[in-house]
């Protein structure tokens, strides 16, 4: 064997000494995949260059939308039936802005989805009802008997009390349901959500039956507030848009300002390194769930001023509604929460009044997928890494 044979290898007798396979009558493989015309990829580029102008552009496209079915309902109906339809946008908003902020409150601490805030809201609804009706009725008596000083009074104890019962419940509901499951896979915690929900609702049920149950304080305020044009606002709907705007905006200053606020904002950003800095996480994720539930109290409260009733499967549907508005807003965001509740308020009466009523809920599903699929951080929102 020659001393080139040795130094080439097996593949010099093949001619081909760089390779270990023969490539002698081999030709390159052909592009077997079917060509993308010109066409083609013209129109990926405008489907692109669309989405991204949506995606940019979406709060300018809402509001422009809105300010269009406000229109469209003034030139159907007249300035009377835009100036009421704006007032019951609002009222239904600021119930929506309530428990929306509970959502957001809870998502942002531990990205948990608590489908049971809805419910929580309802029980309260049956607490500020209980409430009402012990010291035979000595609440309503105050609120109706003793003029503008009594109704203070009355309101301060029913929010008080019926905050208070359920904001301890959503603590119950975290310590025995939630905190073995925070490091579980995400689909655990969501589930038992939905299982603490349907427990909820069959309690309620079995308690207080399938009827709508009159509430005591649907009396308690009464009266006109003012007059714009020929639409007439009440005072219960001035209570019920100017509490959730106060809650609001005072939840976002004790948020910002506050030590537990800022034990909040930490544990939202990265609960390991706010445990390392001597955070209590354990007590810092109680109170959110005290504070969420709180605000659903008050949100059943004026929704039980305003409409008069409560019934067992309310919350259901409401808290889809009002998590549709968290995610609006921005979930992680509490004044972005509340401002989605009222668009998502004015979404549905505008849309109802327009579509049907019938069509109103299938609008504000339609705007969640919309939302999820062009900007799922949503209007004020910012991306998880940074939503604290």
């Amino acid at each position: 064997m020659s001393d080139d044979a040795v130094t080439q290898g097996p593949g010099a007798a093949a001619g081909n000494g760089a390779t270990l396979v023969d490539q002698r009558g081999l030709s390159p493989r052909a592009h077997r995949g079917g060509a993308t015309s010109p066409a083609a990829v013209e129109l990926l580029r405008t489907l692109r260059l669309l989405y991204t102008w949506v995606q940019r552009f979406f709060p300018h496209i809402l509001l422009a939308v809105i300010a269009v079915a406000v229109l469209r309902v003034y030139m159907d109906g007249g300035a009377t039936l835009m100036g009421e339809q704006i007032r019951n946008a609002l009222v239904l908003g600021a119930i929506y802005a309530l428990v929306a902020i509970g959502y957001t409150m809870v998502y942002g601490i531990i990205e948990l989805i608590n489908f049971a805030h809805g419910d929580v809201f309802t029980l309260s609804g049956f607490y500020a009802l209980t409430f009402g009706s012990l010291f035979g009725g000595a609440i309503g008596g105050l609120a109706t008997g003793n003029g503008g000083l009594g109704l203070a009074l009355a309101l301060i104890l029913i929010f008080a009390l019926t905050m208070t019962a359920a904001g301890f419940t959503g603590v119950l509901i975290e310590f025995v349901a939630y905190r073995r499951l925070r490091d579980a896979p995400r689909l655990a915690p969501l589930i038992t959500a939905i299982g603490v929900s349907f427990l909820l609702e069959g309690t309620m049920l079995l308690l207080y039956g399938p009827d709508n149950i009159p509430t005591k304080d649907g009396g308690w305020i009464t009266g006109h507030a003012f007059t714009l044009g020929s639409v007439t606002v009440e005072w219960k709907q001035v209570v019920v848009v100017g509490v959730a705007i106060a809650l609001m905006f005072s939840l976002g200053a004790f948020v910002r300002i506050t030590r537990l606020g800022k034990a909040m904002r930490a544990t939202a950003q990265d609960r390991n390194a706010a445990l390392l800095c001597g955070i209590n996480v354990n007590r810092t994720i109680s109170a959110t769930f005290f504070i969420g539930s709180a605000l659903a109290a008050a949100g059943a409260i004026v929704y039980s001023i305003n409409y008069n009733l409560i019934q067992w499967n309310l919350g259901y549907r409401l808290g889809i509604i009002a998590f549709t508005a968290a995610v609006l807003g921005g979930i992680g965001n509490i004044v972005g929460a509340g401002i989605g509740g009222f668009l998502i308020g004015i979404i549905a009466v505008f849309g109802g009044q327009l579509a049907g009523a019938q069509w109103s809920d299938a609008l504000v599903f339609a705007i969640l997928v919309i939302i999820l699929t062009f900007r799922p951080v949503g209007l004020f929102g910012v991306d998880v890494a940074n939503r604290a």
